[in-house]
């Protein structure tokens, strides 16, 4: 069986390999934080190309109208690793918070008693520091990362395997989740840093592709109705 990989085609679709877990997940609201829960069965094989340009009709599967739309899928996001873009640190009493900012508004980061920078700073309260530590690494496109205060991460580690997000609350459909490490190769041979949480896009007018910039919001991208 191939290994675990994504290789982006040039101005075309994410092609996966070896037989990764593929699954619809909704995001949905419990109390003022978010869960997700189970979507529509989707048929896995070892080989699929997802739709990057946001136009097949076979969402979310390519069904090549990128070719048809000249779809421009131009990579443009940093090639930095994560410790090299952070923006921003929180630092609290008993726990800091790391920043990117690649943002994909899945809204994770809010919890019933904060959001998880809020959290971070009152993290001298033993539930708000487990809280806001539930709150960074249930952050699927990888922007928050909590550390103690030697710098050692605190993350779930996930095993291999991409979700398609919907979104109930905001009526749109999300972004790629990748989860656990999958090796994201472009389309000029280079490979991003390997990370345990990731989101791709897949409504096809992000501004930091590969990755979601939460563009799918602004312009109300929704698979379901686009097929």
């Amino acid at each position: 069986m191939a290994k675990h990989t994504i290789k982006i085609v040039k101005n075309g679709p994410y092609v996966l390999t070896g037989l990764i877990p593929l699954s619809e997940k909704i995001i949905v609201p419990k109390g003022k934080a978010y869960e997700l829960v189970d979507g529509v069965e989707i048929p896995e094989v070892e080989v699929y190309a997802l739709c990057r340009c946001g136009k097949s009709k076979n969402k979310p599967f390519c069904d090549g109208t990128h070719g048809h739309i000249n779809f421009d899928g131009t990579e443009t996001a940093s090639r930095e690793k994560y410790s090299e873009r952070l923006v921003n640190k929180i630092e609290g009493p008993e726990l800091d918070l790391l920043d990117d900012g690649r943002c994909a508004l899945a809204r994770f980061c809010h919890r019933n008693d904060g959001d998880a920078w809020n959290l971070t700073e009152h993290s001298d309260n033993p539930k708000f520091k487990e809280e806001a530590i539930i709150a960074s690494y249930e952050c699927p496109s990888g922007r928050l990362v909590a550390v103690d205060k030697e710098g050692r991460e605190y993350d779930e580690e996930h095993e291999p395997s991409i979700e398609i997000l919907q979104d109930s609350e905001k009526q749109v459909s999300g972004p790629i989740s990748v989860k656990g490490k999958i090796p994201i190769e472009s389309s000029d041979g280079f490979t991003y840093e390997k990370r345990n949480r990731i989101t791709l896009c897949r409504c096809g007018k992000s501004k930091n592709k590969p990755f979601c910039d939460a563009t799918h919001v602004e312009i109300g991208f929704c698979d379901k109705k686009e097929k």
